[in-house]
């Protein structure tokens, strides 16, 4: 593809990573660091997965999402998952990437509820300080 000047399919930066311990670690995009490095101006959102009604049922509320958005656009730029199915949360985060979501756009998604994926929409609301459940 890029010897016949073709952008990749694949953007490297949107493929997630993932730790199978317990409980599990998931990211794609930017860290915090890596963004501010690159000389961006950057919120954060957080969730803990103890003030999720999902997580707290199960038994495994330790962890948490970060969401790190551009200070001036919105536009995610990176989540971090630290909890249970953290791996099969973050595509969420991998779709919002792909398409230039903004934590807005994710805050606007109804989750089943109880569910765990309502902590990535509890932490996109934080970016602006409207988590709901804390």
């Amino acid at each position: 593809e890029r010897l016949a000047g073709q952008l990749p399919e694949v953007n490297l930066v949107h493929i997630p990573a993932v730790i199978y311990t317990e409980p599990e670690l998931a990211w794609v995009g930017l860290t915090e660091e890596a963004a501010q490095a690159a000389g961006r101006a950057v919120r954060i959102g957080r969730f803990p997965f103890q003030a999720n009604g999902r997580a707290k049922a199960r038994g495994a509320p330790q962890g948490l999402v970060k969401v790190i958005a551009c200070a001036v656009t919105d536009r995610i730029l990176g989540v971090h998952i630290l909890g249970p199915e953290a791996s099969e949360l973050i595509a969420e985060a991998v779709v919002a990437l792909e398409f230039q979501a903004s934590s807005e756009d994710l805050a606007r998604i109804v989750h089943a509820h109880p569910s765990l994926s309502e902590a990535l929409r509890e932490a996109c609301l934080g970016v602006d300080g409207r988590t709901l459940n804390l």
